[in-house]
Order: C-alpha cells, then sequence, then structure tokens
C-alpha cells in the first residue's frame, strides 16, 4: 500500500514563493505517474502539475505553467512542487496522488489510485 504524506504548506503574499513535498512509502518497483491536485473551497479539485518518475517528463495546467515547477528526489522518494510568483487564486488544499503507470492522463483526478491527505497553502494579497 502506497503512503503519501504532503508537507510545507503555509500562508504567503501574492508574489511569494513555497515549495510543497510529497514523501512516499510503501512502493513497489516500476514507474508512476505522480501528480499534484488542489481544491479551493467551493470549487472542483483541478489537477496543476504532473511528474512521471520514469521518464522525468512534467505536466502542467495553464493555470500555473511557467510559475510551478514539479521535481522529485529519487533517493528519497519524494516528490516535490516549487511554487513562484503566487496569487491569491492558488490558495487551495493541495493533495499529491499517484498511480503505478505512465502518465497519461496528468491531470484527471479518476486516473490515480493513491492519495495524500492534503497541505493548506493560503495567498494573501
Amino acid at each position: 500500500q502506497v503512503q503519501l504524506v504532503e508537507s510545507g504548506g503555509g500562508s504567503v503574499q501574492t508574489g511569494e514563493s513555497l515549495r510543497l513535498s510529497c514523501a512516499a512509502s510503501g512502493y513497489t518497483s516500476g514507474a508512476y505517474c505522480m501528480g499534484w491536485f488542489r481544491q479551493a473551497p467551493g470549487k472542483e479539485r483541478e489537477g496543476v502539475a504532473a511528474l512521471s518518475t520514469g521518464t522525468g517528463n512534467t505536466y502542467y495546467a495553464d493555470s500555473v505553467k511557467g510559475r510551478f515547477t514539479a521535481s522529485q528526489d529519487t533517493a528519497k522518494k519524494t516528490l516535490y512542487v516549487h511554487m513562484n510568483s503566487l496569487k491569491p487564486e492558488d490558495t487551495a488544499m493541495y493533495h499529491c496522488a499517484a498511480v503505478p503507470d505512465l502518465c497519461y492522463r496528468p491531470h484527471a483526478q479518476n486516473a490515480y489510485k493513491y492519495w495524500g491527505q492534503g497541505a493548506q497553502v493560503t495567498v494573501s494579497s
């Protein structure tokens, strides 16, 4: 059973940066698609970034492209998302997710099998 634990959330001002981490355990061998999703109050959950652990390919939603960067530390089995130039509309609960497959549908919730509990990011103007 894969377990995912997010950390690094917090409250920042517009234009500042944060880095979220997702520590994974219980992995089997093989490549995984790792995704970052967010959900703001009253809104649907949306996929914002994803990374294929086997290829290193990354995928971004238009809303965060150029500002968010997904990366991995394979030795630590940890996924990161570096979030720069944060805006109030980035305020949400951020979740990481994983599926033992390639990233065929990197921003689709139902493509993922394992989910973390989430980390809150709040951006004030």
